[in-house]
Order: structure tokens, then sequence, then C-alpha cells
């Protein structure tokens, strides 16, 4: 199934999209369902088959806002899995892959309060002359779980969705010089959607998705990738995340950037402008939609700031 979180008449609500159309869950169900998905995903086994059952109370897609499937996840953590970002970034400050990245995944925790959904502007920092996206797949937790092994983790996945990690490039090069972060680089904005698609719906093998990943900038096309080329699996990073730590419903682990998957890998390519328009398309997750505005014209730019992907 492809959920969403959506708004109509001013209501916020978890849905699916079936059809082309949106499903209002809470309603389908006569309030039996919960409105908001993370409280489905907590107890999904109890509300799976209601869910199958809704036929009714659905909404033409243009006539809902989206929102981020999951605006308030309960952490974001991001890995750092596809081994051609890593040598590409890297290389392009002069530097090459340290051994301890081949020793295991690792992550670092991004601001679960500053998620963006389809359609929203995202503002680039004042400071920042250099905001690039980031293509990503993200993995969200469906069980309670720790010390999860690789062989098991599937079992921990509800679903994945596409996740933009917007990096503010000389915010982020300044301050990992002092050996921390990233931080003021990357906790501005994290963009997911449009859709949280469950695990069932997709083709995953050996912990790893056969998904094609593309990203386009007004329209060119800048990056193509696909998941399966994560020198990680999914397993392998549950596996690092759950280590000593219990990881609960509703957790967000990001794969790290596909390769080619950002500005800083291309060549002769300048960073994102104002008003410039960014798309991330991932096989059966769908394309998420952002446009770049200002901080000092917020009130200008996100007039329509939400919409449709």
């Amino acid at each position: 199934m492809k959920f969403v979180t959506f708004e109509v008449e001013g209501r916020r609500q978890a849905g699916i999209y079936k059809d082309s159309r949106i499903i209002g869950l809470h309603e389908a169900s006569n309030g039996v369902i919960p409105e908001d998905l993370m409280r489905i995903i907590v107890d999904y086994p109890r509300y799976q088959p209601l869910i199958e059952a809704c036929i009714n109370g659905d909404y033409e897609l243009e006539n809902v806002t989206l929102y981020a499937p999951l605006p308030r996840p309960l952490s974001i953590r991001d890995f750092y899995a596809f081994e051609e970002h890593v040598v590409t970034a890297r290389g392009k400050r002069g530097l090459g892959v340290v051994q301890e990245w081949y020793e295991l995944p690792v992550f670092y925790f991004s601001n679960h309060l500053a998620v963006k959904g389809p359609g929203e502007v995202i503002l680039r920092p004042k400071a920042c002359e250099k905001l690039d996206y980031e293509l990503e797949i993200a993995c969200v937790i469906g069980k309670e779980g720790r010390n999860i092994k690789a062989t098991q983790a599937k079992d921990y996945i509800f679903g994945f969705m596409i996740m933009n990690d917007w990096s503010a490039r000389d915010l982020q090069a300044q301050e990992m010089k002092v050996g921390l972060g990233p931080a003021k680089g990357k906790d501005f904005a994290t963009s997911f959607g449009p859709f949280l698609v469950t695990i069932d719906e997709l083709p995953m093998e050996h912990g790893k998705l056969d998904l094609q990943m593309e990203a386009f900038v007004n329209g060119e096309r800048y990056s193509l990738g696909n998941a399966k080329d994560m020198y990680y699996s999914f397993g392998e990073i549950i596996e690092q995340a759950s280590r000593n730590v219990t990881l609960y419903p509703g957790e967000v682990l990001g794969s790290g950037t596909v390769g080619s998957g950002c500005i800083l890998e291309q060549t002769d390519r300048i960073f994102l402008q104002s008003g410039d328009k960014v798309d991330l398309a991932i096989t059966n997750l769908g394309t998420l939609s952002n446009v770049v505005g200002e901080e000092e014209e917020y009130g200008l730019l996100s007039k329509n700031g939400r919409g449709s992907f």
C-alpha cells in the first residue's frame, strides 16, 4: 500500500493512494482507524485488514494538500551507504576513502523536526551559497527491536519513501573541519514523500531494492542510479542502527546519496538557485518535488508552498 498524510478542508489525516485517488482512512473506517499515520504503523497488524477493506471516503488528488508521509518521525538516521558517492564526493575535496568506511556503515542524526513534504518551498539558509539536493531512499521502521541481525531486518521494516537530504555545502564544509557534523549544513530541511510504500510492494532481495533513482533540476536530469548499488544493505544498516539500541516504529533510516545523486558530484553544474525546481523520482515510490526559496523571501515564495507531486 501507498500511505500518505494529507489535508482537506483544514483537517490533516492519514490515507492511502489508490487508483489515482486518496482514501481518508479515519472516515472510511467510521473512525476506527486513527488519523495519525504514526499510530497506524505502531499497531499495523490490527489495522491492516481494516485498511484493505476501505473503499469509500476518497478524494481527487488535486483537491488535497500532501504533507510528508511522516511529518514528525521519531528520529532520522542518515547513513552513507553508496560507495560511488563516497568516492566521488570525497575526491572532489582531494580526499580518499578511509578504510573504516569499508568496515561498518556510519550515520549521523538529522533534524526530525524540520521535515518537509511534496511541493513545499525549501528555504536556503541566508549564509548558504552552495545549496544542494541529495537523492536518497529512506526506510521506516515498523516494529520495535534491539540488536537486530541483518538476516532478520526485513521483518522490522514497514516501508520506504523518497528522501531529499538538503545540504548547505559551504556551511557543511566549514563546520566539519572541526571534526563534528554535519549539523547546520543539514538541519534546515529534509524532504520525504510523496508516499510511504509498504515493503510487500517492493522487490527486495538480500536487503537491497532494485529501484531506479533519478533527480531532475528544472526538468533536466542531473542524477541516475539504482538502489541495488548500495555497498551496505538495509539489513546491515538496521543491524548497525539497532546495536545496543532499541529501534521503535516510526524511526527513519536514510540510505545516503546514490552515486551521481547530488550537484557536488557533478562537473560544470552550478548549485541550486532561488526558484529552481527539484524532482526526485524512484521506481514504485513516486516523484518528490520541491522548489527552492530564500529565507528572507519566505512570505512571497511560500504563499503556495505546498502542493501535489
